[in-house]
């Protein structure tokens, strides 16, 4: 699969430096949004996570919050993007294997936000827009990915 470097508009609104900031980069990148923007809703809703071990909902692991800098946990992550109205497509299940790789054809075209492990990428008509190319020679792995609802 194609990739092309895309920081989402990061350098743009002033931010400079090295971050793991793929969760607010890819959203900004498939949704067309202003990356600020999305970063500070992260940000935002960070603060609403609360430290209870072995709770489901708005909990994190002890020691750790969700950071638009520095990572976003997977709950949060997802109740950012149900906001904006992006319907879910699983591709892979427990058990199933991994049947569908960040690998030309597998994926359908259109704007893209794609869960691999430990990363979300930007896949546009089947190129990947991203600061690093996340393929692994077409062998990553996707979990699922959302779009925009028909």
């Amino acid at each position: 699969m194609r990739w092309v470097y895309d920081d989402g508009g990061r350098v743009a609104a002033g931010f400079r430096g090295d971050a793991s900031d793929c969760v607010v980069r890819s959203i900004a990148i498939v949704t067309g949004r202003p990356y600020r923007e999305i970063y500070a809703g992260i940000t935002e809703l960070a603060l609403l996570e609360k430290y209870r071990r072995g709770r489901v909902g708005f909990e994190a692991a002890v020691g750790r919050r969700s950071s638009a800098r520095d990572g976003v946990l997977k709950v949060t992550r997802n109740a950012y993007i149900d906001t904006l109205g992006l319907e879910w497509t699983a591709t892979m299940r427990i058990g199933s294997g991994c049947r569908v790789h960040l690998r030309d054809g597998e994926l359908p075209m259109g704007r893209l936000l794609v869960a691999c492990s430990q990363h979300l990428t930007a896949v546009i008509d089947g190129v990947i827009h991203d600061t690093h190319d996340p393929g692994r020679d077409g062998t990553r792995c996707v979990y699922g990915y959302w779009a925009a609802r028909p």
